[in-house]
């Protein structure tokens, strides 16, 4: 029992300290302590606009968590340079705090949540809290932009090659834009259009594409479903088939609107054969998400739930049950599977 509820105290810490970590993140908290050398609560608030008798405790709470580094000695704080660049260096591969935001906006949803529970239904995406949009941007692009280019398109057969030349691109289910836009810098030659059926990330991410000048880029509002036929070589799915209620249909859409020689890439959370095979800090990661965000998108839309941890062949299945004929896992990330579809 004693091992039991240290284990529950651990997680009620961890709860709080997630919100606090996200107000850090809001404050600049973490900016500020990054690179510096240590501080106490006074210089820290004085540095950040914020009131001392909340920062001095926010403190005790990082510490506590192992995020910020104590000196008994001096009283001071300082934040290591390697926590530094995880929890403020945006450009960074090793960048998380996006996810403090996707944790703070799902809690927001907990009274909705339980009471789909009860009766069944389901709750879009666009019905959550604005911070979800943002922070699953933030939380993703790093991951993206370290491995996109570098390692997943490489994987694929032939399509490096065809966006060097110029091919025609669709990215569905893309949010605020992010992967869309790291292709269309990467390949000029190439053409991509991003597609989301949630309009405010659709604006977004045509003033994030505008603000950059990227010419080959441009989104529209559309699900998955009715985007437009261009006969595109590539269609990409990041981390969002899991989320649509009628994935097979999705992908039957994709099928006739893909060249003949084209192929599919999936972008899936790292996810095991079994059941038990999830059970590890990811999968606790991601079988919440699915429970408090991913499967009620789906029960809204559809009713068919693959679920954030789906299995290698449950995907394969719905590719298969689309009408395409091969399918292979391509490659893999810390987090993420890639999969390769094609006719």
């Amino acid at each position: 029992m004693e091992k039991f509820l240290e284990r529950v105290v651990s997680d009620f810490g961890a709860a709080f300290s997630t919100t606090l970590s996200f107000i850090g993140d809001k404050l600049g908290l973490y900016k500020a302590m990054a690179f510096e050398g240590p501080m106490n609560s006074e210089t820290l608030a004085k540095k950040t606009g914020t009131t001392e008798r909340y920062v001095r405790e926010w403190l005790i709470n990082q510490a506590a968590g192992g995020y910020i580094d104590y000196d008994p000695e001096t009283g001071k704080y300082s934040l290591p340079d390697e926590h530094a660049i995880a929890l403020t260096d945006s450009e960074s591969p090793f960048y998380v705090a996006g996810g403090f935001q996707v944790v703070s906006s799902l809690q927001k949803a907990e009274e909705r949540i339980t009471t789909i529970f009860q009766t069944g239904e389901g709750m879009l995406w666009g019905e959550h809290h604005h911070d979800l949009f943002e922070g699953t941007e933030r939380f993703f692009r790093p991951s993206y932009a370290g491995n996109l280019v570098h390692d997943w398109l490489p994987a694929l057969d032939g399509v490096v090659e065809k966006l060097q030349k110029g091919a025609m691109v669709a990215d569905i289910g893309c949010g605020h834009g992010a992967s869309t836009m790291i292709m269309a810098k990467a390949f000029p030659n190439a053409v991509f259009t991003g597609y989301d059926n949630h309009g405010p990330s659709i604006e977004k991410a045509k003033a994030h594409a505008s603000g950059e000048k990227i010419p080959n880029v441009k989104f529209q509002t559309a699900s998955a479903q009715d985007f437009p036929d261009h006969s595109f070589d590539l269609i990409c799915y990041f981390d969002c088939l899991h989320d649509m209620g009628d994935p097979i249909g999705a992908l039957k859409h994709a099928y006739q609107c893909l060249d003949d020689d084209g192929t599919i890439m999936v972008i899936e959370p790292m996810a095991g054969k079994q059941a038990e095979e999830n059970f590890n800090p990811v999968g606790r990661v991601y079988s919440g998400a699915s429970v408090l965000c991913c499967s009620p998108n789906a029960m809204a839309s559809g009713g068919y739930v693959l679920g954030t941890v789906a299995s290698d062949s449950a995907l394969e299945e719905v590719a298969r049950g689309a009408g395409f004929t091969r399918f292979r896992r391509a490659t893999d990330a810390p987090f993420n599977r890639v999969f390769e579809i094609r006719k």
